[in-house]
């Protein structure tokens, strides 16, 4: 099988990753697999629970996101990717799922002090699933950064910020310069 590109969108919560997603799905034509899209019909059937029920369905969702990648990578369709993708965690199953693909990943990163106040503003956002839990992340210690691309081949890519013409610019440019 010929490399496929896979773009995945990465980051903390609260950091711009559905927004971008979208765009990028938008601009390629590409479908768009957001662990969020399965987690939350997950949260509505087996209910929020706690923290630690939270982690559990995420984990589900990422399987069930992995899968379905598997199946629009057999049958030879490109796609979006986005999640908060655990390093040291994922890589594995990705590369089973697509395991010759030509992977860009967009790192999105802001200010940690902006990221805990888009979490709090979540609260009041009745669009946004309670699920998610935002209040315990926007009360929680600000993270810790480092490296948070996943081990895998490819492009790297960090969006700061609320400005996509860069990383844009940047994809245009990965994207027109691969063959399939």
């Amino acid at each position: 099988m010929p490399h496929m590109r896979v773009i995945l969108i990465t980051g903390l919560p609260g950091t711009g990753k559905t927004t971008l997603a979208r765009t990028v799905a938008a601009r390629y034509r590409l479908p768009l697999l957001a662990k969020d899209l399965i987690k939350e019909p997950l949260l509505d059937a087996l209910g929020t629970g706690d923290t630690a029920q939270s982690r559990r369905l995420s984990t589900l969702s990422f399987n069930i996101q992995f899968a379905i990648a598997q199946e629009l990578y057999a049958a030879g369709t490109p796609m979006v990717l986005e999640g908060n993708f655990r390093p040291g965690e994922h890589e594995q199953a990705l590369g089973h799922a697509c395991p010759s693909a030509d992977f860009c990943q967009v790192l999105c990163r802001i200010d940690e002090a902006e990221r805990h106040a888009r979490l709090a503003r979540r609260q009041s956002d009745p669009a946004r699933h309670a699920g998610h839990r935002d209040h315990v992340l926007a009360m929680a210690a600000p993270a810790v950064r480092g490296d948070e691309f996943l081990q895998l081949q490819g492009m790297r890519l960090v969006h700061d910020g609320d400005d996509h013409g860069n990383v844009l610019m940047a994809l245009d440019d990965w994207w027109n310069s691969r063959t399939v």
